[in-house]
Formats: structure tokens, C-alpha cells, sequence
């Protein structure tokens, strides 16, 4: 009876990892870390980056969204109406190796927002000190959005309510047949004693710590201000030379970025 809610929980699940915005925001983390790896090679922020790259990295190496569809293809999609009746189940190694790798996913996507916090924070750190301004307010940006497609799509919950399913369902196996593949480890009746935090909790925490992090870069407002309203009218005609005449004339205390003058 558990064998329909187990396939179509690997289906939501399958389709949460293989969404585009997690996969388009690291293709961004990667091309930004590349366009400054000579420059920032040992920067506080450019390395807090590596460790979230590093992290996307690692989850799509493990090759979780192919385990998963594998095993929802070996659940047969026809309802048993009889009680007695019999069907194929998928055999306990291979629940046995889904199961550990979605533990190891859990762990790893926890890594990955403590991550993202920590690179946000260190990220509006440098702002705020008007250090490296192009990277950090590029890397801030990233970083949140980051964090917010994987809560948005409810990555890390989908992955738990799987792990949960295959637990039931790796026990009943279990039972009917002893063939048990992966030995010296016994896999947690509880996912969340194994993660050892409460992910809601952790969770909500990280997401103060992240808009409290937004209130001090009250002086981005001075260095980008508004142009006066004859400027803006002139932008309205668009006048291009004399528009760069006024910002020429305004004198903005923009700091040089990455060793190089901003004009």
C-alpha cells in the first residue's frame, strides 16, 4: 500500500532537485569564481564562495536525482486492489543505497545553507567596510538567492519526508527478506537525530542572521544617490553627453574596485 506514496514522493523530490534555478545559480557561482580567480585568490569572500561551489559541487557528483528516478522506476505504478495480492518491490540493496545516499544529501544541503549564511555575512562584512565592492554585492545577491531556491522549493524537507518513506519501506523489506548490503552502519529511525539540529529552527535562525545582515549598508545609499531632477530630465530626452557631463560634475565617493579606477 506504501508503494504508490513512495513513487510519487520520489517523482516531487526528483523534480525539487532538478530544478533550473538551482542548477542556473551555480552555473553564475562558477562563472563568478572563474572571472576572479587571479584577482581574489586569497580573499576572505572569494574563499567562503569556493566552500559553497564546493558544496554544489559534491551534490551533483553524488548523482542523487538518477538513485532517485532509479528507484521509482522499479516501483510498479499499477494498484493492487486484492489485499493478498503480490508485485515487485524493490530489493533491500537498493533501498539500502538510496536510503544513505539521501542521508548523505540531508547532510550535505545543510552544509550548503550554513554556507550560503556564512559567505552572505562575510559578503555585506566587506560592503560595509566598502571593500571590494563589484564582487561583494555580486557574491550577496547570489548567495541569497541561493539560499532562497532551496527553501522556495523545499529541497531539504523533500529529501527528509523520502527518507522517512524509505525507512518504512526498507523495514518491511527487511523482514520478508534478510539481504542486507551495506554493513557496520545502521540507518536512523529519525532523520533529524542524525542531522542533529531541527532544520526549522536552524533554519528560521539563519534567516535573521541574514536580514539583520541587510540593515547597516545604509551608505550604498549615499554612494548610489539619486540625480537631481534636472539630470533626470535630461535622461528622459536621453541626452547622452550631457547626461556624462552631470555625472562627471557629481562628485561620488566611489572606492576603486579590485585595484582598478571606476570611472
Amino acid at each position: 500500500r506504501g508503494l504508490p506514496a513512495l513513487r510519487r514522493r520520489c517523482d516531487v523530490t526528483r523534480k525539487r532537485l532538478s530544478g533550473t534555478g538551482l542548477a542556473a545559480e551555480g552555473r553564475l557561482l562558477r562563472a563568478v569564481l572563474y572571472a576572479y580567480h587571479s584577482r581574489l585568490l586569497r580573499h576572505r569572500s572569494y574563499l567562503a564562495l569556493q566552500q559553497v561551489e564546493q558544496c554544489l559541487k559534491r551534490l551533483w557528483k553524488m548523482n542523487l536525482v538518477g538513485c532517485i528516478e532509479t528507484l521509482a522506476e522499479l516501483i510498479p505504478r499499477k494498484n493492487t486492489s486484492e489485499a493478498h495480492a503480490e508485485c515487485l518491490v524493490p530489493s533491500q540493496p537498493m533501498l539500502e543505497t538510496v536510503a544513505l545516499k539521501v542521508l548523505g544529501g540531508c547532510k550535505l544541503i545543510l552544509r550548503l545553507l550554513d554556507c550560503c549564511c556564512k559567505a552572505f555575512l562575510l559578503s555585506v562584512k566587506h560592503l560595509c567596510s566598502e571593500e571590494f565592492i563589484l564582487l561583494n554585492t555580486v557574491a550577496s545577491g547570489l548567495l541569497s538567492r541561493l539560499w532562497f531556491v532551496i527553501q522556495y522549493r523545499c529541497v531539504l524537507q523533500n529529501l527528509m519526508s523520502l527518507y522517512s518513506m524509505l525507512s518504512t519501506t526498507l523495514h518491511l523489506v527487511s523482514e520478508t527478506q534478510q539481504r542486507p548490503y551495506i554493513k557496520g552502519f545502521t540507518f536512523p529511525s529519525d532523520i533529524s537525530q542524525f542531522l542533529g539540529v531541527n532544520v526549522s529552527s536552524e533554519v528560521k535562525k539563519q534567516k535573521a542572521r541574514m536580514l539583520t545582515a541587510k540593515k547597516p549598508i545604509s551608505w550604498l545609499k549615499k554612494l548610489i544617490r539619486t540625480m537631481p531632477e534636472a539630470v533626470s530630465e535630461l535622461g528622459k530626452k536621453r541626452n547622452f553627453a550631457t547626461c556624462t557631463r552631470a555625472v562627471k560634475n557629481r562628485s561620488i565617493p566611489f572606492p576603486a574596485d579590485i585595484g582598478e579606477p571606476v570611472l
